[in-house]
């Protein structure tokens, strides 16, 4: 039984077992566009859907399910949502839709959803359009399992050419980007089309939810399939201006393994056929501004390295002591120092640090990370928030010179792709963010009271003075805001939160120049000595206004707490 049979009959059964318990879902929703882009140029399959809903019921529908096969899900390692910007735009820090598994009533138990959260419900005949990434490791199948040293390395990939969905689908397309033209063999239904390494399927009209026609693609892949079985990264935090990354690396090769002897010789004389499936080097990509960078093993330094950069970014490309074919391994440690100050934020005597989650490695798959951070000895107060699930502990480390060791922030992670290289800890910031807020509150009232110790004492001076000092803090507390605001802005961890919190700063800022507009407003009046009613009869509207605006801060201030 060739590949392509054996994998569709895997795909069938699957299939079978969806659609006899396959049911629509509870809405009106339909997608009215599919347009899928899968890209299999490296050992890391990327998934892009770009999705166009509809409501054609009357009831409002604020969220969209995606659907999984559970064996594929096993190998999902991201999903992520965001509005759709059109071809060529950049996506903003602030683009990514919220997105959770659930389990709905009444759907086929062989998969896996999630719900997509709109930015807002969509009522009847409105549509919105947004991506999906999903990002899966070892989605790709050596096969054969075992080539000697001068055979190239196939791979199997397996989909479907319609998308799985419990909604309706108008119609809707595939593409399939592979690394070489050279393509053993591959699914052909109605409507597909190769163009050198690109295969088309589709457009497809007016199909219904769950529909699955079970694609195999059989193809050539010399890309480095690099594994890593673990990685230990220790990021240590100096008191004199200094962080030192270490990171310790159990690399494997995933592909396909590697029999027979291996011919050193060969190799040398004809790299490129006598070692195609190898891979001979790793390319890490390293924050500007590195230094004090070493690349070793058990047993010494490894010469075989070279280190360039400029003032924007360093690459170090890692060469191992030897080509590393299907199931070789090999370990080693990687270590460097940075600025303490490109990472590290102090407000009001609280610092956190902002630096990336994963390996600088360019398309490592990582089958465990554990991330230490450790902190100065005498460290306390410590909130630590991953823009994903980890697992977190804490431990203790004791060093030269300490007296009680110096706190360790554990962060662990399975099936780590290059897209989880995001900054963490940023959860400081956030509740920075709600602090800075509840003072400029605390700010505004005191103002109010002066404006009510002016109606009991008519001292004009010592209102005057109450709200030149309130300028001044609310100046500080302004520039205090601008500069986390930035960190957070930067910051892709903080995407799904930041919406909220730049509404939140806006209309505070809203806020503020109600506030003072009354506060000049009612001294006016006294100075004028047009009286208290002229003063209550000018001001009403504006107060209408700061109560609303007032209720309208402490429910963002409590929406953002609960998130």
């Amino acid at each position: 039984m060739g590949v392509r049979r054996k994998m569709a009959l895997r795909f069938d059964l699957i299939i079978f077992t969806i659609l006899l318990f396959a049911s629509p879902v509870l809405s009106d929703l339909i997608l009215s566009k599919v347009d899928r882009r899968i890209d299999l140029t490296s050992q890391i399959v990327r998934i892009t859907s770009t999705l166009k809903v509809e409501n054609e019921g009357s009831e409002p529908v604020s969220e969209v399910l995606l659907a999984f096969p559970d064996l594929q899900v096993k190998d999902l390692a991201l999903l992520k949502a965001s509005p759709h910007e059109g071809k060529g735009k950049v996506k903003s820090l602030s683009a990514s839709l919220p997105v959770e598994n659930v389990k709905p009533n009444g759907m086929p138990a062989a998969l896996t959803f999630y719900a997509v959260k709109l930015p807002k419900a969509l009522g009847k005949g409105d549509s919105y359009t947004f991506d999906v990434l999903a990002v899966f490791a070892h989605a790709l199948r050596p096969f054969p399992e075992k080539i000697t040293q001068a055979d190239i390395q196939l791979v199997v990939f397996q989909e479907s050419a319609f998308y799985l969905t419990p909604y309706v689908v108008k119609v809707q397309s595939l593409s399939v980007k592979l690394p070489e033209s050279r393509i053993e063999s591959y699914t052909k239904l109605e409507n597909t089309k190769i163009h050198g390494s690109e295969i088309k399927y589709g457009p497809y009209e007016n199909l219904p939810s769950f529909s699955y026609s079970p694609i195999v693609v059989h193809f050539e892949s010399n890309q480095p399939f690099a594994v890593a079985q673990e990685v230990v990264r220790e990021i240590e935090i100096s008191h004199w201006g200094n962080v030192q990354v270490t990171e310790h690396y159990k690399l494997v090769h995933g592909g396909a393994q590697n029999k027979g002897e291996f011919s050193r010789l060969d190799y040398q004389a004809r790299p490129t056929i006598r070692g195609a499936s190898a891979f001979k080097y790793l390319i890490a990509k390293m924050p500007p501004r590195v230094h004090s960078v070493y690349y070793r093993d058990e047993i010494g330094n490894i010469s075989t390295s070279n280190l360039w950069g400029d003032s924007k970014k360093t690459e170090l490309l890692i060469e191992p002591r030897y080509p590393l074919f299907g199931g070789w391994r090999t370990a080693f440690t990687i270590g460097y120092g940075l600025p303490l100050k490109d990472f590290l934020f102090e407000l009001e005597g609280n610092r956190f640090l902002n630096i990336t989650f994963g390996s600088p490695m360019n398309e490592l798959v990582i089958d465990n990370l554990i991330v230490k951070v450790v902190l100065p000895e005498g460290s306390g107060d410590i909130s630590v928030s991953a823009p994903f699930p980890v697992n977190q502990w804490e431990e203790t480390k004791l060093s030269h010179l300490d007296l009680t060791g110096r706190p360790v922030v554990v962060l662990q992670k399975t099936n780590v792709v290059p897209e989880h290289n995001q900054f963490f800890q940023v959860q400081a910031a956030i509740q920075q963010v709600e602090n800075v807020i509840n003072r400029c509150l605390t700010t505004h009232d005191k103002l109010e009271a002066s404006l009510r110790d002016l109606s009991r004492t008519g001292d004009v001076q010592a209102c005057k003075a109450a709200r030149k000092a309130a300028d001044g803090l609310l100046k500080e507390l302004s520039k205090e805001l601008k500069l986390v605001l930035s960190f957070l802005q930067s910051s892709s961890a903080a995407s799904q939160i930041l919406p909220k919190v730049e509404e939140l700063v806006a209309k505070e800022k809203d806020l503020q120049e109600k506030v003072m507009a009354k506060h000049s407003t009612v001294v006016d009046c006294y100075e004028k000595k047009t009286g208290i009613r002229d003063s209550e009869n000018r001001v009403a509207a504006q107060q209408q206004k700061i109560t609303a605006l007032r209720q309208e801060v402490e429910n963002l201030l409590e929406l953002i707490d609960e998130i």
